[in-house]
C-alpha cells in the first residue's frame, strides 16, 4: 500500500473504500455521461482522432462513446484504482486501452481529454489541473456543483458528499469556471447538466419536479438555489498563459 503521506493518489480508491460505497463503480451513469460528452462534441463539430478519459473507472464512458465513433479512434482510459480496472469487462478492453496508473502521469498528445467528476476528488486539484493542461488539445470537464443555497443551509449534504462520494472540494458554477481559468484553461462553451433530475433516485425523487420547473425558468438560478446540477465545460489550454 502506498504511503499516503507522500502519494498524491487518494487512498480510498486504492484500498477498496470507494468500491464499498459504489460496487458498480458508477457504471450505471456511464451512458448518461457519454451522452453529455457526445452532445458537446456534436455542437462543436469535434471529430477527435484520440480521446483520453482521466479517472475512467470501468471505461464505461469510452465504451458508450465508441459506439458512434470511427473504429480508428484511439481510446485510452487512465484509472488508478485496481478495483475499478478489475471490474472492466475483458471485451471492453479489446477496444479501449485501460491504463492502471495515476492520470497525471499520462504521456499526453491526445486530441480530447475527458475529466468527468474527477477534480473534486483530488487533494491538490490545482496542481492536478495544471499538470493535465499540456496533455491534450481540448478538454471536456464535468464538475458537480455541490454549493447551492439549500446545501449551505442544510450543511449535511457536504458531509455526505465527502463520506460517500469522496468529494474533497465543493464548487459553484462561478468557482468551477474560475478554477479552470486560474489553472490555464480557456472556456470555449459550458452548460448545466441535471444529474439530480436524470440519475438520482430514492428520496431525491421528491425534489425532481421543483428542480425541473426551476430549471426551465432559469437554469443558473436553479443551480445556485436548489442544487442537484453539474457543469459541463469544453475548454482548451490558454495559449496566452
Amino acid at each position: 500500500m502506498p504511503d499516503s503521506s507522500s502519494d498524491p493518489r487518494p487512498s480510498r480508491y486504492l484500498d477498496g473504500t470507494q468500491l464499498a460505497t459504489a460496487p458498480d463503480w458508477y457504471e450505471s451513469d456511464a451512458a448518461w455521461k457519454a451522452e453529455q460528452v457526445r452532445d458537446m462534441m456534436r455542437k462543436h463539430g469535434m471529430e477527435p482522432g484520440s480521446i483520453c478519459d482521466v479517472g475512467c473507472g470501468t471505461g464505461g464512458v469510452l465504451d458508450h462513446l465508441s459506439r458512434t465513433l470511427p473504429p480508428t479512434t484511439k481510446l485510452v482510459g487512465y484509472e488508478m484504482s485496481p478495483q475499478a480496472v478489475a471490474l472492466a469487462p475483458e471485451a471492453r478492453k479489446q477496444r479501449i486501452t485501460v491504463v492502471s496508473e495515476w492520470a497525471a502521469e499520462c504521456e499526453g498528445g491526445f486530441d480530447l481529454m475527458l475529466v468527468l467528476d474527477v477534480v473534486e476528488h483530488v487533494d491538490d486539484y490545482l496542481g492536478f489541473l495544471r499538470t493535465l493542461r499540456g496533455k491534450a488539445g481540448s478538454f471536456i470537464f464535468h464538475i458537480p456543483l455541490d454549493v447551492s443555497v439549500q446545501t449551505v443551509l442544510r450543511a449535511s449534504p457536504f458531509t455526505r458528499a465527502r463520506e460517500s462520494l469522496g468529494h474533497l472540494h465543493y464548487f459553484s458554477r462561478d468557482t468551477a469556471l474560475a478554477t479552470l481559468h486560474d489553472t490555464g484553461y480557456a472556456t470555449v462553451d459550458e452548460s448545466l447538466t441535471q444529474p439530480g433530475i436524470d440519475l438520482w433516485g430514492g428520496k431525491s425523487r421528491l425534489a425532481r419536479l421543483p428542480r425541473k420547473a426551476a430549471f426551465r425558468l432559469n437554469p443558473r438560478l436553479a443551480a445556485r438555489v436548489m442544487g442537484g446540477f453539474s457543469l459541463l465545460v469544453l475548454a482548451r489550454p490558454d495559449e496566452a498563459r
